[in-house]
């Protein structure tokens, strides 16, 4: 789907597969339900939130002004979580100090520790994130995701959005219109069998290990039986 926007002189050298990375090893991924206990998470709607990269380059401040919003929407709504991931301490404090309002209660949650993303996403009822990996594993888990970034919007995202995987919040007015803040069920467990996506990247090496070795066979000297 993205070999058009791909800077290659041989097209013919360009194996494509249905769907993204993040498909590929999110099909094996098995949930451990002790997460919730371990953040204290139960019987309210839970919301996973990662700000947006505020000290990269390609950093709009947009993307802060619609993180705040939905921030400030979460911390009036009864009945849901938000779990905070900084992306770094100085973040954390950044906005400890900016938006004391946010850590009163038990509203907004920051991890103490390291966790499993996947296994968070997967306990969550909805993303919203102003990055591009967590997104997407969501989008690969089948899990409501909603992107604040607004910087320049990548090809893999956009065809996220066209597959209905994706929203893409782009104003303060879509906030409260596109994100909905609702659980979502989680009697199911993910596909543990892998993926059209890994079957068919599989297939791909085959061949290539198949010509590859055809190749060499062919390219083998020939001993001359008069040498001695």
């Amino acid at each position: 789907m993205l070999r058009e926007s791909l800077h290659c002189k041989s097209k013919e050298r360009i194996r494509t597969y249905p769907g993204i990375k993040e498909d590929v090893y999110a099909a094996e991924f098995k949930p451990d339900p002790s997460l919730i206990q371990e953040l204290r998470l139960n019987g309210d709607i839970i919301a996973t939130v990662r700000p947006p990269a505020n000290e990269a380059h390609y950093h709009n401040p947009e993307s802060d002004t619609l993180f705040a919003e939905f921030m400030n929407w979460i911390c009036e709504t009864p009945g849901i979580k938000a779990v905070l991931l900084p992306r770094n301490k100085s973040q954390e404090t950044q906005m400890k100090q900016s938006s004391p309002q946010w850590f009163k209660g038990s509203k907004v949650v920051i991890p103490q520790k390291a966790v499993d993303g996947l296994n968070l996403l997967w306990h969550s009822d909805l993303v919203v994130s102003g990055g591009g990996t967590m997104n997407r594993e969501a989008a690969a888990l089948g899990i409501p995701v909603y992107s604040i970034f607004r910087g320049k919007t990548g090809a893999v995202d956009r065809q996220l959005e066209r597959e209905g995987r994706l929203t893409m919040i782009q104003s303060v007015q879509e906030v409260k219109k596109k994100i909905a803040l609702k659980r979502r069920p989680k009697h199911h467990t993910p596909e543990s069998r892998p993926r059209q996506a890994l079957q068919e990247i599989v297939h791909h090496v085959e061949e290539i290990l198949r010509t590859e070795s055809r190749q060499s066979v062919r390219l083998t000297p020939i001993p001359n039986p008069t040498n001695g």
